[in-house]
């Protein structure tokens, strides 16, 4: 897979996860299988409106669609979150502790700027 593949990737897993009800359904599908109407039931939504965010999540590839006699159920993709999981990773090095804070570099900035910019500000 390319970058900019795994980029477009991201994108769409982004989007999908940017609504609070498809965030809770990732997270039940990640504690065990739901049908369609199970998912619809806890979160109170009508079966239109649970396909349609079923449909966003199946398109960003988060979860997997399995029917068993007439029923769908529903199960997480974890290779999905795994490469979400990859990319934030990247950034964990940069994060830092909890004493790199925006302040505490200001201060840093202060003490090693140029001598006649001490001045100036004065």
């Amino acid at each position: 897979m390319a970058a900019n593949d795994e980029v477009s990737d991201l994108d769409v897993i982004f989007i999908a996860l940017a609504n609070q009800h498809r965030r809770a359904i990732v997270y039940a599908l990640g504690l065990q299988p739901y049908s369609i109407s199970q998912l619809a039931e806890m979160r109170s939504l009508s079966l239109p409106a649970i396909h349609k965010h079923i449909k966003i999540l199946e398109d960003a590839q988060l979860i997997v669609r399995r029917k068993i006699g007439r029923t769908n159920y529903l199960t997480l993709n974890r290779k999905a979150l795994l490469s979400l999981q990859n990319w934030l990773g990247q950034y964990q090095a940069y994060w830092g502790a909890e004493d790199e804070t925006l302040e505490n570099y200001e201060k840093f900035l202060r003490q090693h700027e140029p001598t006649n910019t001490k001045r100036a500000r004065r």
